[in-house]
């Protein structure tokens, strides 16, 4: 049974990002853990009244947050009636991103599931803020972020961003290649170069061992020039490919990392327009058995 995570602020942008993880598990046993926080603001300057009862302000925002989420339940119920899916609530007194740590170390969370948005004019980015934080800040679990606009679609093409630089493990991978099986998808290999030219020896050592990886699914790799921005460009690739499902690991100097720290000017144009699956670098401590005799019968 997977145990899946939302966090929800009741917005219609966190309610598509539940429609979107019902549909995508309909046919599995599923846990659904509703996330919502809050941190009311208590007064604390000694030039306000006496008589502010903080108490009473954290208790009237842990209500709001309780109803909230009971309501979330309750609308859900009337948008999907499916025996295999369980609901679970979970109002903190917390930090958003500090809330989400504690709750993946303490249930075991197998996939986030987030919405998100855009801000407006010159502060245009291609994800939310709190979406951006909890992809820098949780290293242990991926991330799916879904567009607020975004309708379900059935991902059979699923493109993997990746320059080629790093090793990848079969743990890391599990994820996309687990999706590539449930929904009989193509995965789109897509390396983004600033100027073609011919990979490393590494890189072509660690395009081998991704093709190995990917030997039961199918897989076709796709070389592109940056347009002006990783983002844009895998934008494009996204829409002329009628990609469903953009996915990247995430690690230091990944296009992901490039890509939440590209000027504002190079990504004002660009909006998430597919749902995003950020896999989290699990790093060489965590390579399982199957990893090191995948490694050894390549060699």
């Amino acid at each position: 049974m997977k145990n899946i995570l939302i966090p929800t602020d009741f917005s219609e942008n966190a309610w598509n990002a539940t429609k979107y993880a019902l549909e995508l598990f309909k046919n599995e046993e599923c846990v659904f853990h509703l996330l919502n926080t809050y941190t009311p603001a208590i007064a604390s300057s000694r030039f306000m009244a006496a008589t502010l009862d903080g108490g009473s302000i954290e208790n009237g925002a842990h209500l709001q947050s309780k109803r909230g989420l009971q309501n979330w339940v309750e609308r859900i119920g009337k948008t999907s009636k499916n025996s295999k899916h369980n609901f679970k609530t979970i109002s903190s007194f917390s930090f958003l991103v500090d809330e989400i740590k504690e709750t993946i170390e303490e249930i075991g969370i197998d996939l986030i599931v987030t919405g998100t948005k855009g801000a407006s004019g010159m502060e245009e980015v291609f994800m939310g803020s709190n979406t951006v934080r909890i992809i820098k800040s949780v290293k242990d679990c991926p991330v799916s972020a879904i567009p607020q606009d975004f309708e379900f679609t059935t991902p059979k093409e699923i493109a993997f961003a990746t320059d080629f630089n790093r090793f990848y493990t079969t743990s890391e991978l599990q994820p996309l290649i687990e999706m590539a099986k449930t929904f009989d998808a193509v995965i789109r290999i897509v390396h983004v170069q600033y100027k073609i030219e011919a990979l490393t020896e590494l890189q072509q050592f660690n395009l081998n061992m991704l093709l190995k990886y990917l030997k039961e699914v199918e897989h076709y790799v796709h070389t592109v020039s940056e347009l002006n921005s990783v983002s844009k460009t895998l934008e494009v690739f996204s829409e002329e490919l009628d990609i469903h499902l953009l996915a990247m690991l995430n690690y230091q100097h990944s296009y992901m990392e490039r890509m939440t720290r590209e000027p504002v000017i190079k990504r004002v144009a660009f909006h998430t327009q597919v749902p995003l699956l950020v896999i989290p670098e699990l790093g060489m401590s965590k390579i399982t058995k199957k990893d090191d005799e995948v490694s050894a019968t390549s060699i």
